[in-house]
């Protein structure tokens, strides 16, 4: 489990850090940005499933498809559901819809948390039914306070849990899965780097807008690969409830960005930042309990080992005395 966290974290932070990114592609629109970062994307995503072992599941999902070629429409489907929430990440803090975005990764954790109880099962423990409490007081305050959700939101909550919960059930919840929605997808987003006037005098009267590019590529392999990986080795609740540390991010790589928090919104986004602070807390005491499970651990093996040591000496004892007696 360890490992599925250090993966979350490491996603939420290339989020945040992406999101500040954006701004340096100003000379894009956000269809040129979603179709550049997925050219960019898929070399720099294929190296990292070199380095993490896991390119042969590329070849694995190809031998389904040519056994059975319905997959291949399941595989489009999840492949559309992830590049309209790759696009609009993008289109939401250039178009001033950042908190609107954020708002739905705020509430795509509860969503995932209710999928991963009532479908899967999972169970919750006591500070994580205190995390969803806070989180569903903050997202219930603001469908409160505007009396609907905007689109955004809605689209990012509820499209990447069926995204999600789509994968599982057709067992491509891997790296290779990832792939494969990715590279179906790369007509349409060639298609959209063909957008606008002149879209490749761009790159020559703004010589670092390769670069730029190039990063994005590096940045999103590194984010959507980490972000898969934990999907794969987490629960789905744990899942979800570690996913609070990526709008956190967002909502405050927005207000940097210019964007505010209205004084009717801070009963939204404080529970939900308690409801982070609980799972941090949770985090530090697993790991915490984890340390001294190991210490105890340790110290019966060394006592096992030394009552062992003092079992041997006892037993050449009697053999000596054996012999003696022999004698």
């Amino acid at each position: 489990m360890f490992k599925g966290i250090a993966y979350s974290v490491l996603a939420s932070v290339t989020f945040g850090v992406l999101y500040f990114y954006t701004q340096l592609l100003g000379a894009l629109d956000s269809e040129q940005t979603f179709g550049w970062r997925i050219i960019a994307t898929l070399p720099f995503l294929t190296l990292f499933m070199w380095f993490s072992g896991d390119l042969i599941h590329i070849k694995t999902i190809l031998k389904r498809i040519l056994a059975k070629p319905s997959l291949l429409l399941l595989l489009i489907t999840t492949s559309l559901l992830t590049s309209a929430q790759l696009w609009l990440f993008l289109w939401g803090p250039m178009h001033g819809r950042g908190l609107q975005v954020s708002l739905g990764y705020f509430l795509l954790p509860l969503v995932l948390v209710l999928a991963g109880s009532f479908l899967y099962g999972e169970k919750l423990s006591k500070l994580q039914y205190l995390a969803v409490f806070l989180a569903v007081f903050g997202v219930g305050h603001e469908i409160w306070r505007l009396g609907t959700i905007a689109w955004e939101t809605a689209f990012v909550a509820l499209g990447y849990a069926a995204y999600f919960i789509l994968r599982k059930k057709i067992q491509t919840d891997h790296l290779g899965g990832f792939w494969w929605d990715l590279f179906l997808i790369l007509p349409i987003a060639i298609f959209f780097t063909q957008t606008g006037d002149t879209p490749y005098l761009k790159f020559v009267e703004h010589p670092s807008l390769g670069l730029v590019v190039l990063g994005l590529g590096l940045f999103s392999a590194i984010g959507l690969g980490s972000y898969i990986l934990a999907s794969r080795y987490l629960p789905l609740i744990i899942f979800g409830l570690l996913g609070y540390l990526e709008p956190v991010l967002l909502a405050l790589a927005s207000l940097v960005l210019g964007e505010k928090i209205g004084e009717g919104e801070w009963l939204t986004y404080i529970p939900i930042w308690l409801a982070v602070l609980v799972l941090v807390i949770e985090g530090a005491l697993h790991l915490l309990k984890q340390r001294q499970r190991k210490q105890q651990l340790e110290l019966n093996i060394k006592q096992y080992s030394k009552r062992l040591g003092d079992d041997e000496e006892i037993g050449s004892w009697i053999n000596q005395l054996s012999w003696f007696f022999l004698l």
